[in-house]
């Protein structure tokens, strides 16, 4: 079994959040591995503010940006401050971009061993079994994703 330094937690803020983060923190401890943590900000997202922006209402895509970065960061920094992880084997990253495509340039740009992330993201479609980032990052990932369930 290949060793595992540096361990990617993929956050998406959904329901499964706190317990994906619970246990990769765990996980991390355990094999004495590094974790960087990560969010994206979907560009999709970030194009429909543009939109309203052009409609004339007075709000910015880089305000928005700013403000979703600042949230996030926030509570990003709560959950490891809950954790006890130490800051000192932990990176954070925000990104904006489509999530699959920078996950995976995080991936590979951090040069992780192994990926943790939640099943399914944000919209939880009922029908599907895994979230469609999720399942990109199964088919396409150069190392090692782990699926973390909520019980």
């Amino acid at each position: 079994m290949p060793e595992v330094n540096k361990i990617l937690v993929a956050i998406c803020f959904s329901e499964y959040c706190l317990g994906t983060f619970a246990y990769a923190t765990r996980l991390a401890g355990q094999l004495q591995a590094e974790l960087v943590v990560a969010n994206v900000i979907n560009i999709k997202d970030v194009q429909a503010i543009g939109n309203i922006q052009s409609m004339g209402y007075s709000i910015s895509a880089e305000d928005y940006v700013k403000g979703v970065k600042e949230e996030r960061r926030a509570e990003i920094d709560k959950m490891i401050a809950d954790s006890g992880f130490p800051r000192d084997k932990l990176k954070v990253i925000l990104k904006v971009g489509h999530p699959f495509e920078e996950l995976l340039r995080v991936t590979k740009e951090e040069k992780v061993d192994m990926v943790v992330m939640g099943a399914k993201g944000r919209s939880n479609i009922e029908h599907l079994l895994v979230g469609s980032v999720a399942e990109k990052m199964f088919r396409h990932s150069p190392v090692t994703v782990v699926s973390y369930r909520k019980r």
